[in-house]
């Protein structure tokens, strides 16, 4: 199979907000710009599948600034390998093509942490993230018992949007204390936008138990779920359920970005005043930078997108509201950090590695992750230790090795394939 190739002045990879942003500011300044995404629709996980009906004014506005620009949208694609110093290679449903770029932005987002627990690999017992990606998929949540478990404001939104489709919200277990979660709320009163969704969710959940300071430590059923035990280190209690979704926190897709020299080993990309990263003209916005929401990642991908297109002193002019928003997402970052407890929920038998079925009994023993990897086959299934990797880092400190391409699974025929011209 022959790839084709195409050149753009601005290529942005990931259309979530920040990428959608940065595409919309770049093509609104005159680049010839490209937008890719792995999934069918643009959104990203925030705004997935509500690309024909959005449900806030944030997502109509830039949904609508996408389509009325000239725009060039590729989903379905992804990126695998950089295939030169300023060339990407990417799978697409029409075969492999190689996108040349001037400038390009990154905003790959960013995923969920899990922490393995004793029958965490359950039926039915999934990702909060993933839970509302299904949802919104249409898979039939009406009158199941969901508990939702683990850290984070993201609990209460699935909370929310579940509970709207009928699913009887058991309890939300999230691991922080009572005091650091109430000193957050104090400091987020200040974001008057955040404060009025706070109570907004705060009001839809009326009724749903919080218990703070408790998170999972085993889940139990055959074929499916039947219970969740929780604990608060002191004691535990058992609820029964159908559902249980869990999710601590956020992590980077850190892939593609370290691939490019970019990631520089830290837990997220540094970025300049400009979103420029280490490397010249590659730029980095939303997760990538830090797990901030919404708000933080259009910011950060407004700017990334001005200034990939020149268009620097109209960048300028949002670095204050960028900066407030840096606020907030240092306060969350503080609020909500996982307690060291957490660290002793695997057993020995705890599959961590789904991919290839490597416990945690069997991976304790090693060094680091390159050890453990060549010993033992960790991270080497089909996610490429996007989970198992994010996981490891948490729970035992390990820090990934450098990336070598492809970043993701991919076909043969895909890297072998000949080139043709644009």
């Amino acid at each position: 199979m022959t790839r084709s190739r195409q050149n753009w002045d601005v290529l942005v990879v990931g259309a979530g907000p920040a990428g959608m942003a940065a595409a919309c500011e770049a093509a609104q300044a005159g680049a010839r710009v490209a937008l890719l995404d792995s999934q069918h629709t643009l959104g990203g996980q925030i705004w997935h599948g509500e690309q024909q009906h959005p449900k806030s004014r944030a997502a109509r506005h830039w949904f609508s600034r996408v389509q009325a620009l000239d725009i060039t949208v590729f989903t379905r694609t992804t990126v695998v390998a950089a295939f030169s110093p300023q060339s990407l290679l990417a799978e697409t449903p029409k075969g492999p093509l190689v996108f040349d770029w001037h400038r390009l932005i990154l905003a790959t987002g960013a995923r969920e942490l899990f922490i393995p627990f004793p029958g965490w690999t359950t039926p039915h017992v999934t990702g909060a993230g993933g839970l509302q990606s299904l949802v919104k998929s249409g898979w039939p949540i009406q009158g199941k018992r969901v508990v939702l478990a683990g850290s984070g404001p993201l609990l209460l939104a699935v909370a929310q949007a579940i509970k709207k489709e009928g699913a009887h919200v058991c309890c939300i277990a999230e691991q922080t204390p009572w005091l650091r979660l109430a000193a957050f709320g104090q400091g987020a009163a200040a974001h008057i936008s955040k404060l009025w969704q706070g109570v907004d969710i705060g009001l839809s959940l009326l009724g749903v138990p919080y218990h703070c300071g408790w998170w999972p430590v085993r889940a139990e059923g055959q074929d499916l779920l039947r219970r969740v035990t929780l604990s608060n280190g002191r004691r535990e209690r058992s609820i029964e359920c159908d559902v249980l979704a869990c999710g601590f926190g956020l992590v980077p897709n850190l892939k593609l970005a370290s691939l490019l020299g970019c990631a520089g080993g830290g837990p997220f990309v540094s970025v300049d005043s400009h979103q420029q990263t280490p490397r010249e003209h590659v730029y980095c916005a939303g997760e990538l930078t830090g797990i901030g929401g919404v708000d933080a990642a259009l910011v950060e991908g407004r700017i990334a997108g001005l200034c990939a297109a020149g268009q620097l002193d109209r960048a300028r002019t949002l670095f204050p509201r960028r900066r407030s928003w840096h606020c907030f997402q240092d306060k969350m970052a503080q609020a909500f950090g996982l307690q060291e407890a957490l660290k002793s929920l695997p057993d020995e038998h705890t599959v961590v590695c789904r991919c290839e079925d490597i416990s945690y009994g069997q991976l304790v023993s090693h060094a680091n992750w390159q050890d453990a990897k060549l010993q033992t086959r960790c991270g080497m299934g089909s996610c490429q230790g996007c989970t198992c990797g994010a996981s490891l880092q948490f729970l035992l400190g390990w820090s990934r090795a450098s990336e070598r391409p492809p970043v993701l699974s991919t076909s043969i025929k895909t890297l072998i394939g000949e080139e043709t011209g644009h």
